[in-house]
């Protein structure tokens, strides 16, 4: 246990003072400047789980797979915490893209986050991989020609999620919603399709993000007497929002549901199959799919000891098209590079057949999940059944119904 003490306190020492890089290990005697990718995310916060050491591991996996070093130079993984802040992620990413000369920044959880340092890529003209952030405004009216926005967005999770339930039967909604852009943009999609679906809208409360106390915006949701409990939240917060929901015995009886808008690996972890059995949500990854997702994933926990969430297997993904995207043009230039991935298609353990829109919108098949029972559950991490694949066509956004100004509109 010391031990284990003993390795978080320097892991944080070394984000707190700065002490943000790690190189493959050939690039010590190499005299040719790093190729550097960023990797800004929460490191010790209430997204550490879904960010953090198992972003960056995710991302170093990536460059070791891919050789080490690209264009004859090695390549430098950076790290920084930007504590959930959207200032200090302005600032991280200000001095990484101006003094530092990084190339690329990925993880960037939290939307509010994303969309300060997409500004600042765009400004710069590097590069931004917000595969940690949801909010559809990142692809929509707030897009730029140097944002890619690599594993979900709000709509597409909203899409999948929300019709399965309404065919179920879950007619009228009611929102416990994350008072942040994610919260805000989930819920605004999310009412869309239950509209659309003939559901109604009962009501909703707002809490801040990191919120300990769920009681009185769960009660509040329960009193409202709506089929359907909607979490517009993401990682702790979805997580103390199911417990507080257990605890005053919500879903008892089956008069009400929770739907997760946003739930990843670690919340069923961090909730056990008790709390967490039968929650409906959306996904664009699970490690137990296959053989290539089981062997990707095995490497992950041998290096971490938690089974990845579908953020980290996006990390590691979008950066392996990045490198092969600087090879095939020979060149960092951002624009270049863009372009490169936008025509070269995806196929690897993470998804299959995925392109990358014109809007910087990565589309691929996401699946819909639920959570399995405890006696469902046969091994260590055995946590998800799959409902049904969704395919990319009917997951994501029409082109035709983008925001984003880079589109040519007919």
């Amino acid at each position: 246990m010391t031990g284990r003490i003993g390795e978080l306190a320097r892991w944080l020492s070394l984000v707190a003072f700065g002490v943000l890089s790690t190189a493959a290990a050939h690039a010590q005697t190499s005299n040719e400047k790093p190729v550097k990718i960023g990797v800004l995310g929460d490191m010790a916060g209430y997204n550490a789980d879904i960010s953090g050491k198992g972003a960056v591991e995710a991302v170093k996996m990536a460059v070791e797979d891919f050789g080490g070093s690209v264009l004859g130079r090695p390549i430098e993984v950076l790290y920084a915490d930007h504590q959930n802040k959207p200032d200090i992620a302005s600032s991280i990413a200000r001095r990484w893209y101006d003094t530092e000369g990084v190339e690329v920044i990925t993880d960037l959880v939290g939307s509010g986050n994303a969309l300060a340092v997409m500004s600042l890529a765009n400004e710069r003209k590097k590069l931004a991989f917000p595969v940690n952030a949801s909010s559809s405004d990142i692809n929509g009216k707030s897009c730029n020609p140097y944002t890619l926005q690599y594993n979900f967005d709000s709509y597409a999770l909203a899409k999948a999620t929300t019709n399965a339930i309404l065919k179920k039967g879950g007619d009228s909604w009611f929102f416990v919603t994350a008072d942040y852009a994610f919260g805000h943009s989930t819920q605004k999609d999310v009412e869309g399709f239950v509209k659309a679906g003939g559901g109604k809208l009962v009501g909703a409360v707002r809490h801040p993000a990191g919120t300990a106390d769920f009681s009185s915006f769960i009660l509040t949701a329960q009193g409202s007497g709506a089929k359907v409990i909607a979490l517009a939240n993401a990682s702790s917060d979805t997580v103390n929002s199911i417990r507080t929901a257990s605890e005053y015995g919500v879903t008892q009886g089956g008069k009400q549901t929770l739907a997760g808008m946003l739930f990843f690996l670690s919340d069923a972890h961090a909730l056990g199959l008790n709390l967490a059995q039968g929650l409906t949500f959306t996904t664009s990854f699970y490690w137990d799919m296959n053989d290539e997702t089981r062997a990707w994933s095995k490497r992950y926990f041998a290096r971490v000891g938690k089974m990845p969430t579908m953020v980290h297997a996006a990390n590691y993904s979008a950066i392996i098209h990045y490198l092969n995207s600087v090879k095939a043009t020979g060149s960092l230039d951002a624009d270049r590079v863009m372009a490169s991935m936008k025509q070269m298609p995806i196929n690897d353990f993470y998804t299959k057949g995925g392109k990358i829109r014109d809007d910087g919108l990565m589309i691929h098949d996401l699946f819909l999940m639920q959570v399995k029972t405890p006696q469902e559950s046969k091994y260590p991490w055995d946590y998800y059944k799959l409902i049904s694949r969704v395919p990319a066509a009917e997951a994501f956004r029409p082109l035709e119904e983008s925001q984003c100004y880079l589109l040519k509109k007919n």
